[in-house]
């Protein structure tokens, strides 16, 4: 899918980009088929992909794939794909709400996720969908500050636990804001997670445990945790791993998060 043939789709349904679902269209068909290729899709994969738009992905993903699903928020992009593609299901939801189908196990996840919720979105794809054996997407480029860094960091938290936990990551393709209609103020970035035995770790209520350890940053760990346990059975729990009782979420490492929320939870 090129710049024409999204601009005529948006005149022929009179459709246009909403800004409040942080809407930009990819239309760069080189960088389309390298996402698609990094997918590494098997023909029996079970696919998720989220937001997708317009379809500049979901067309050559279906064509991998009997197996696809994906969920768009906005009604008339969702109707536009039901409508245009015919071996995919296309859910009508917004994905933070979307509750995944029971025994249905997903093999490959793949999003342009709009900057302003991208955060929500992954927290939720490494807690819910960490049997997936691989994750590509695209991100804002300045955004991969708060997914690749370390302990210590200003910009460590709970998603740069779940990525490091999840799998092996990987930047890809620097992508120009020339790639997309409308054209983005920022520069975006290809990424990719490639699953490896830590992410059985990785649930819903690990992540509440996460983001409860994270709450208030400037705090000391056993304080954001007082709901958890009793205050002397955190410290223990803290102690007990080597860490000073006065640590702060930021201190820890990915797997000592996993450590403690085994003791507590």
């Amino acid at each position: 899918m090129n710049r024409d043939s999204i601009r005529d789709i948006l005149q022929s349904e009179g459709l246009l980009p909403q800004s409040k679902f942080g809407q930009n269209f990819l239309c760069d068909e080189v960088i389309i088929q390298k996402i698609v290729d990094l997918c590494e899709i098997k023909r029996e994969d079970m696919v998720l992909e989220v937001g997708p738009g317009l379809g500049s992905l979901t067309f050559p993903l279906s064509l991998k794939t009997d197996n696809l699903g994906c969920v768009e928020i906005d009604k008339g992009l969702a109707d536009h794909l039901s409508d245009t593609i015919t071996n995919a299901t296309i859910f009508h939801q917004d994905f933070l709400k979307y509750e995944r189908p029971e025994n249905i196990n997903i093999d490959v996840v793949v999003s342009n996720i709009p900057y302003y919720i991208m955060t929500d979105i992954m927290k939720k794809l490494f807690g819910e969908y960490s049997d997936a054996r691989k994750m590509v997407f695209m991100v804002e480029d300045e955004a991969i500050a708060r997914i690749d860094c370390r302990p210590g960091s200003k910009q460590y938290g709970p998603l740069a636990v779940l990525a490091s936990l999840y799998g092996d990551y990987k930047y890809e393709i620097k992508v120009p804001s020339t790639a997309f209609i409308p054209q983005p103020r920022t520069t975006s970035a290809v990424i990719s997670f490639t699953r490896t035995k830590t992410a059985d770790y990785l649930t819903p209520e690990f992540v509440k445990f996460l983001n409860t350890c994270f709450s208030m940053r400037r705090k000391m760990l056993k304080k954001n945790l007082a709901g958890f346990a009793s205050s002397e059975a955190i410290e223990n729990a803290i102690l007990h791993m080597g860490l000073k009782a006065t640590c702060r979420a930021e201190e820890l490492k990915p797997g000592e998060f996993v450590r403690l929320f085994k003791v507590l939870c």
